[in-house]
C-alpha cells in the first residue's frame, strides 16, 4: 500500500443528498498529533503502559514507508506533517519523552494490569504487526549485506525500545526543502539539568535533561544495537553530552561495554563493530581522555580469553582489544578499512601511552611483525611474478605495486605509533623499549627502506642506545635487571636527540548523516532495520564531512569516496 493510499484511509468526506460535491477533510495529520500528546501527556501508569508502546509503535509503522523505495525518501505526507504545522510544538517534548523511557527502563506490568489481550509473544496489536514486517524486513537488509543480524533478545523493557528506536528514526529524518529537521535540532541542543544557563534565542526545540541518568542508561544499554547507535549519535551531535561525558571519572563504565563489542567482533554485525569503533575514534580525540584511561586500573578481566589480566589499565586494554580487532580483520573478515580505523584510534592515543602493560607491549610488536611478514610475503610475490611474465607475455599480471603500497602505508602508520609514544612518553614505557629491543630484528630491513627512513630514525636511535648499555651491563641478564637498565638508560638519553615528525593533518572523516544512513542499518526493531525506514543502500559517500578540523594523527579512510561499509578484498588479508 502506497503512502496516498494509506492517507485515503484517514480522508474523511461529507456529503449531503442529492449534492454531487464534497469537502473532503484529512485525518492522518490530527492522528498524528493526537499520537504526539498520548505519547508525551498521558502519565506512565500499570493501566497506561500498553497504551504508551501502541502509540510509539504506531507511529514507527507510518513512517515505515521506506521500505517500499529503494531511494532515500526525502518527501513523504508522513515527514511533513510531523515536522510542521500542529505536531512542530510537541517536538522537544516528545525527543525528551522518548529520553526518558530509554533511561527507565521501565518493565512492562503484571498480566492482570493490561489493557489490550495478549498475544503469544507477549506484545501488542500494532507492536505484533510492526514485528511481523520486521522479520520479513530482515531477510532484505541484513541478509544482502553481509552482516550477521543480531538474535533478538528478551526485552525487559518494551516501551524503552520502541521509544529508542522511534527516537533514532526521528533523528535521521531528512530535512525539509525549507527547513532541518527539528526532531535532530533539539537532539543536537539539549543540555543537562544541572545547567542553569540560558538557550540562545537561535536554539529552537531546547529542553534539559538528567545527564548523570542518561549516561547510566548507555553504560547499561550497550549490549543492544541500537544503543549503541544512540551512543555515536549523542557523541557526534551533541557538544553538550560529549563534554559531559569526557569528563567523568568514571569512563571505564562507558569504554568496557564498548570493548567488549569490539572483543566479541565475531559475533557482532559489522555495522555495529564499525559503529563501536567510531565511538572509540571519537573518544580518543580527546587528549584528556587518552591520558586519565592509563589511569583507570582495572582488575579480573573475566571477558578476555586470550591471557589472564589480573590488573592492567584501561589504556592498555583498549589498546589490545584493537589489536585483536585489526588480526582478526587481517585473517577473517577481511575489511578494507576496519584495520586502518583501528590504527588511527591507537594513533591518537599513541602520544599519552603512559605505563603500558608489558602483555599490550608485546602485542604492539607482535603486530608490526605480521605486517613485516605480509610485506615480505608480498614482495616475494611480485618478484616471482615479474620472473614468471618474462616467460610468458600472454599472462596479466596482478596489481603487486598497489598491494605494496597499501601495505606500506599501514606499516608507517605502525611506525608512526611507536615513534609517537618514543617521542612523547619513552620514560612512561619502559616495557615498550623492552619488546622493542627483544624483536629489534624486525625493523632491521626498514632502516635503509626510502620509505621509511625518515620515521625510522627515532626507533634506530632508541634501539641503539638501550642496546649498547645492555652490552656494557654483560650477558644472562634477567628480565627485571634489563628493565631496570632501560629505566636508568631513558634518564641518560638526552631528549632533544628525539626529533619528533611532523604532525599529519588529515582531515577528519566522520560521516555526519552519510556515516549514520550506513550504520544505523544495524538498529532492529523486532529485526527491522531502523535506517531501512530511511535510509535503504549502503553505500553513501562516507566523505560528507563535518567539516576540516585539526585532527593529528587521525588518518581514517585513505580513499575518501568509499564507503568502509563496501566489502573489498585488501592486500593485507592475502592467503597464506
Amino acid at each position: 500500500m502506497s503512502e496516498e493510499e494509506l492517507q485515503l484511509h484517514f480522508t474523511y468526506e461529507e456529503k449531503s443528498p442529492g449534492n454531487y460535491s464534497s469537502d473532503s477533510e484529512d485525518l492522518l495529520e490530527e492522528l498524528l498529533c493526537c499520537l504526539m500528546q498520548l505519547i508525551t501527556d498521558i502519565p506512565l501508569l500499570d493501566i497506561t503502559y500498553e497504551i504508551s508502546v501502541e502509540a510509539i509503535s504506531t507511529m514507527v509503522v507510518f513512517l515505515s514507508c521506506q521500505l517500499f523505495h529503494k531511494e532515500v525518501l526525502r518527501q513523504s505526507i508522513s515527514h511533513k506533517y510531523l515536522m510542521r504545522g500542529p505536531c512542530l510544538p510537541y517536538t522537544s517534548k516528545l525527543v525528551k519523552t522518548l529520553l526518558y523511557n530509554f533511561i527507565r527502563q521501565e518493565k512492562p506490568p503484571p498480566p492482570g494490569a493490561h489493557v489490550f489481550p495478549q498475544q503469544s509473544d507477549g506484545g501488542g496489536l500494532l507492536y505484533g504487526l510492526a514485528s511481523g514486517v520486521a522479520r520479513l524486513w530482515t531477510v532484505f537488509t541484513l541478509g544482502g549485506v553481509g552482516s550477521k543480524a543480531a538474535a533478538s533478545p528478551e526485552l525487559s523493557s518494551p516501551l524503552a525500545n520502541q521509544s529508542l528506536l522511534l527516537l533514532l528514526v526521528l533523528a535521521n529524518l531528512t530535512d525539509a526543502s525549507d527547513a532541518p529537521n527539528p526532531y535532530r535540532q533539539a537532539i543536537m541542543s539539549f543540555k543537562n539539568t544541572q545547567d542553569s544557563s540560558p538557550f540562545p534565542s537561535s536554539i529552537p526545540h531546547a529542553f534539559q535533561i538528567n545527564f548523570n541518568s542518561l549516561y547510566t542508561a548507555l553504560c547499561e544499554q550497550q549490549t543492544s544495537d541500537q544503543a549503541t547507535l544512540l551512543l555515536y549519535t549523542l557523541l557526534h551531535q551533541n557538544s553538550n553530552i560529549r563534554t559531559y561525558m569526557l569528563a567523568r571519572t568514571d569512563m571505564e563504565n562507558l569504554v568496557l561495554p564498548i570493548l567488549e563489542i569490539l572483543y566479541h567482533v565475531e559475533e557482532r554485525n559489522s555495522h555495529h563493530v564499525y559503529m563501536a569503533l567510531i565511538i572509540l575514534l571519537i573518544l580518543t580525540e580527546d587528549d584528556g581522555f587518552n591520558r586519565s584511561i592509563h589511569e583507570v586500573i582495572l582488575k579480573n578481566i573475566t571477558w578476555y580469553s586470550e591471557r589472564v589480566l589480573t590488573e592492567i589499565s584501561l589504556g592498555s586494554l583498549l589498546i589490545l582489544v584493537v589489536i585483536r580487532t585489526i588480526q582478526y580483520n587481517m585473517t577473517r573478515t577481511r575489511d578494507k578499512y576496519l584495520h586502518t580505523n583501528c590504527l588511527a584510534a591507537l594513533a591518537n592515543m599513541s602520544a599519552q601511552f603512559r605505563s603500558l602493560h608489558q602483555y599490550a607491549a608485546q602485542r604492539i610488536i607482535s603486530l608490526f611483525s605480521l605486517l613485516s611478514k605480509k610485506h615480505n610475503k608480498v614482495l616475494e610475490q611480485a618478484t616471482q611474478s615479474l620472473r614468471g611474465s618474462l616467460s610468458s607475455n600472454d599472462v596479466p599480471l596482478p596489481d603487486y605495486a598497489q598491494d605494496l603500497n597499501v601495505i606500506e602505508e599501514v606499516i608507517r602508520m605502525m611506525l608512526e605509533i611507536i615513534n609517537s609514544c618514543l617521542t612523547n612518553s619513552l620514560h612512561h614505557n619502559p616495557n615498550l623499549v623492552y619488546a622493542l629491543l627483544y624483536k629489534r630484528d624486525l625493523f632491521e630491513q626498514f632502516r635503509t627502506h626510502p620509505s621509511f627512513q625518515d620515521i625510522m630514525q627515532n626507533i634506530d636511535l632508541v634501539i641503539s642506545f638501550f642496546s649498547s648499555r645492555l652490552l656494557q651491563a654483560g650477558a644472562e641478564l634477567s628480565v627485571e635487571r634489563v628493565l631496570e637498565i632501560i629505566k636508568q638508560g631513558v634518564v641518560a638519553l638526552p631528549k632533544d636527540r628525539l626529533k619528533p615528525l611532523a604532525d599529519r593533518q588529515v582531515d577528519r572523516v566522520l560521516a555526519c548523516q552519510a556515516f549514520v544512513h550506513a550504520a544505523s542499518g544495524f538498529s532492529q526493531f523486532h529485526g527491522l532495520s531502523v535506517s531501512s525506514l530511511f535510509y535503504p543502500h549502503f553505500d553513501h559517500n562516507i566523505a560528507r564531512m563535518l567539516g576540516k578540523q585539526k585532527c593529528v594523527r587521525h588518518h581514517l579512510c585513505p580513499r575518501k569516496n568509499v564507503s568502509p561499509f563496501r566489502r573489498e578484498r585488501h592486500p593485507l588479508a592475502l592467503q597464506s
